[in-house]
């Protein structure tokens, strides 16, 4: 197989595996289980500690966001190349 048939596979499979991927949580579900990962750090709720835990996963899951957009950015939107050609004859 050429590469070109390859791509629109490749695509749609990476398509497929991104939305897969995709949990739904609601704000509070997140907002719970990010309790418990720090709570389980040791962090008692409540406290500047656990806030700062809070404060670091949803900076952490912000990143990994823009990361992962900078990644498909890249991938299915090369750089546009503007060329204008000026053709000039002698005479």
């Amino acid at each position: 197989m050429t590469f070109h048939r390859l791509l629109p596979i490749a695509s749609v499979a990476l398509m497929a595996a991104l939305l897969s991927a995709c949990q739904t949580m609601s704000s509070q579900e997140r907002r719970a289980a990010d309790e418990n990962t720090c709570a389980g750090y040791g962090f008692r709720r409540g406290s500047e500690a656990m806030a700062r835990c809070l404060l670091e996963l949803e900076l952490d899951r912000r990143a990994e966001t823009r990361a992962v957009h900078a990644r498909l950015d890249s991938m299915m939107w090369p750089p546009l190349v503007v060329e204008r050609r000026v053709i000039v004859e002698r005479r």
